[in-house]
């Protein structure tokens, strides 16, 4: 049994990447997942990997895992699959917020296109899927949200300000929300990481190479110490991945290294 035994937790974007490995951490610690994403069963060359295949693995290891499809764009997909996640396991205890839209790109090259897509899946469906679940954990008098943002820093705004606009938007989540809910047990967090992670964005964005990134397992072992912790401990913070995990006592960081050996750099958060 691990210490989540029993709870329910909901991981938006949970196909690949950070979110499947926030998934599986969970899972592996004890928890049952609800598992939303646009692909269900759907193969794309681009973006490989599905939530049937991450709902194998998750019952592999004993646990419960129901696949929802969801596109987070849409509030009434959000709502339906947290209704339809909550019947099947009965009740929601954590919600991860980890879907993202990228965008690093000046302003002059921002159509109102992009500037939509980072807001709607960025800003808005963090707040809705909240909205979605905080009943189910109210019911239960606790519940955890841990939201994928990074700490309020107007000046890494440059070159990606539709981004930031959208991610210091869920980050202002974070704050409010930890706020109001300080007496209902739910403690709120943001989650970001100290180096470039492996991922498609990563990789579809440019951002270096395996060298200069660490593997997604960092943000999910991080993700399962605040979820493990009491809900108030990081209530109401925006943290980076090693400061969560340095706060339950791990400090070497050499296992999350792409490239055995390496020491990536970090981003400037």
């Amino acid at each position: 049994m691990g210490k989540l035994d029993g709870r329910v937790a909901l991981v938006t974007g949970a196909s690949r990447g950070v979110g499947k490995a926030c998934a599986l951490a969970l899972a592996r610690a004890g928890a049952d997942l609800v598992l939303a994403s646009k692909s269900l069963d759907e193969t794309d060359p681009r973006l490989p990997g599905t939530l049937r295949e991450v709902e194998r693995e998750i019952e592999a290891m004993g646990r419960r895992a129901h696949a929802v499809k969801c596109d987070v764009r849409f509030v009434d997909q959000i709502f339906r699959a947290v209704e339809e996640g909550a019947q099947a396991l009965g009740g929601i205890d954590v919600l991860v917020n980890n879907a993202g839209a990228f965008w690093w790109t000046d302003i002059a090259d921002t159509p109102e296109k992009k500037w939509d897509l980072v807001m709607s899946i960025n800003a808005k469906a963090p707040f809705f899927a909240a909205q979605a679940c905080l009943p189910y954990m109210q019911k239960a008098g606790r519940g955890h949200i841990v939201n994928m943002s990074p700490p309020l820093k107007p000046d890494q705004a440059a070159h990606k300000i539709a981004y930031l606009i959208s991610k210091f938007g869920m980050t202002l989540l974070t704050h409010g929300l930890a706020e109001e809910q300080a007496g209902n047990g739910i403690g709120v967090a943001s989650l970001w990481p100290v180096t470039i992670i492996e991922s498609y964005a990563s990789k579809n964005g440019g951002l270096g190479g395996p060298e200069v990134w660490r593997k997604p397992d960092i943000l999910a072992d991080a993700t399962v110490a605040i979820v493990e912790s009491d809900p108030q401990r990081f209530s109401g913070r925006a943290l980076l991945d090693e400061e969560v995990l340095r706060e339950v006592g791990v400090t070497d960081f050499s296992k999350y290294a792409c490239v055995p050996g390496t020491n990536p750099p970090p981003i400037p958060w």
